[in-house]
Parts: C-alpha cells; sequence; structure tokens
C-alpha cells in the first residue's frame, strides 16, 4: 500500500500589519484650500476643498497652513474618508506639514486624524514630500519652493533633513483679489536671498547651483513663474503635476513603510 504523505503547511507568523497590506494605508496632504488624499491599491481619491461644510455655508478650518478649527477638519475628514476606510484593521496614516510651524500642525492634525482611527500617523514636511515625489537626489543639498493657494515655502533641504525655511502668507489664492502675480515671485525671491546671507556654509549656494524645485500650484502659473530664473539666477525645474507632489510624495513613504515596518519616516 502506498502512503502519501501531504506536506505540513506552514505555521503562520505573527504579522505586524493587515493581510492587505494595500487597504491598509493613507497619504494625506491638509491644504488651506484643497484636501488630497491617497489610498494604498487605489490612487488619489480625493483633491476637494478644505470646505468643513460643502455649498454655500462652507467654513475653511485650515487657514494659512494653520489648523483654526481642529473639529471641524476632524468632521471634514469623517465625511470625505469615513466610508472609504476598511472596515477590518486600522490604516496607516502619513500626513504632509508645512516645515514651519509644523509641531502645531501636527498635533492639531492627528488630533483631527484620529476620527479615521488610525494605526499609527508618521509625518513629513511637504517639502520633503515634494522632493520624493520628484525623485531627487537627497545627498547633495536641494531648494524646494511650494506656491500654494495661500502660502508660500522656500525650503534647503540637505541629506534629506531640513536645514532652513521661510514662509510668507502669500500664493495664487491672493492674486483674484487683485495682488499682482510678480508679488509672489519677489516674496521667493526675497525669501532666497535672506537665506543666502544668513547661510554661514555653502549649502543654499551649492542647492542655487544645481536649481530649484518648485512645487504647488503656483508652478503651473506662468505669470509667477516666468520671471524666477532670471530673478533666482538659476534654473527654475517645476515636479510633474507639481499641484499634487507633496500627497504623491506622502504616498511613497505610505509605500515605503509598508514593505518595511520599521520605517517611521517621522521629522
Amino acid at each position: 500500500m502506498t502512503v502519501i504523505r501531504h506536506p505540513r503547511p506552514a505555521p503562520v507568523r505573527h504579522r505586524h500589519w493587515p493581510l492587505c497590506r494595500r487597504c491598509s494605508g493613507i497619504a494625506l496632504d491638509l491644504g488651506s484650500a484643497r484636501t488630497r488624499a491617497w489610498i494604498a491599491g487605489r490612487g488619489m481619491v480625493l483633491d476637494v476643498p478644505t470646505v468643513t461644510f460643502p455649498g454655500t455655508g462652507a467654513v475653511h478650518p485650515i487657514q494659512r497652513g494653520t489648523i483654526v478649527d481642529t473639529p471641524g477638519t476632524a468632521r471634514m475628514l469623517d465625511r470625505l474618508l469615513g466610508h472609504r476606510m476598511p472596515r477590518i484593521g486600522r490604516p496607516l496614516v502619513v500626513l504632509t506639514a508645512p516645515v514651519l510651524d509644523g509641531l502645531a500642525f501636527r498635533t492639531a492634525a492627528r488630533t483631527a486624524v484620529e476620527i479615521l482611527r488610525p494605526r499609527a500617523v508618521l509625518t513629513v514636511p511637504g517639502a520633503r514630500a515634494v522632493a520624493l515625489a520628484a525623485g531627487a537626489d537627497h545627498i547633495r543639498p536641494l531648494l524646494v519652493v511650494d506656491i500654494g493657494a495661500h502660502l508660500t515655502e522656500v525650503v534647503l533641504l540637505a541629506g534629506g533633513a531640513v536645514t532652513d525655511a521661510r514662509r510668507t502668507a502669500l500664493g495664487t489664492g491672493d492674486l483674484s483679489d487683485g495682488t499682482p502675480p510678480e508679488r509672489v515671485a519677489e516674496a521667493v525671491t526675497g525669501m532666497v536671498t535672506a537665506m543666502l546671507r544668513q547661510d554661514r556654509t555653502a549649502l543654499t549656494r551649492t542647492a542655487l547651483r544645481r536649481g530649484v524645485l518648485l512645487a504647488g500650484g503656483g508652478a503651473l502659473r506662468p505669470d509667477i513663474t516666468r520671471g524666477l530664473p532670471d530673478r533666482l539666477g538659476c534654473p527654475v525645474q517645476p515636479v510633474p503635476s507639481p499641484h499634487t507632489a507633496a500627497v504623491r510624495g506622502a504616498a511613497g513613504l505610505l509605500a515605503a513603510a509598508h514593505h518595511h515596518p520599521s520605517v517611521t519616516g517621522t521629522v
């Protein structure tokens, strides 16, 4: 008689992540004008106005890079994303944040994001997320200019870390009120000039020789960007789809965290 021996099933190891890793994470970019979300395995699922209540009664819970209404932000996230969350398991959230005043923003954002029942929340500076989306070399110094709707940031990265940053409460949303586009370009030039004057190292100058990485909705405005190379005296390179670069970079960090659970990436 022939005895057929079936191999024993391999023991099931304890998993630190849900079985469906692709469905267990979300990247968030909470801007003053737009909220963008990327769900792992599904891609971009949201690119909508940042308002607590849609329609004529819209209330803006985030203004000039500051969360002014944390409960309102939580209600907005619940309305936009609550029904998209998996019923089983808790998602990992990767959240972009402004570089300056980032601690206050991260604290308020983490409180608001609790409405989604996250397993963990990782934060990443918006400029670093932009660099990740662009596939930029993180070893050499890099200057990132992010022109948003109500906030413009100039950030110097070196070795992937923020070494200097400036911002102004000015953006594309102000142009509809009669502010000339040159004002935004002048503000960027002024912030870069201040960096050069106060930098006792060669990092800023080295980054400028490499060229500026341009992101945000303002990168799509030729009336703002046309004169920047002459003003800064260096190449200015918009990232692909600059208005969504931050959330795409956060999505890349989300994928890295899923493949390497030891990655924290918080800054």
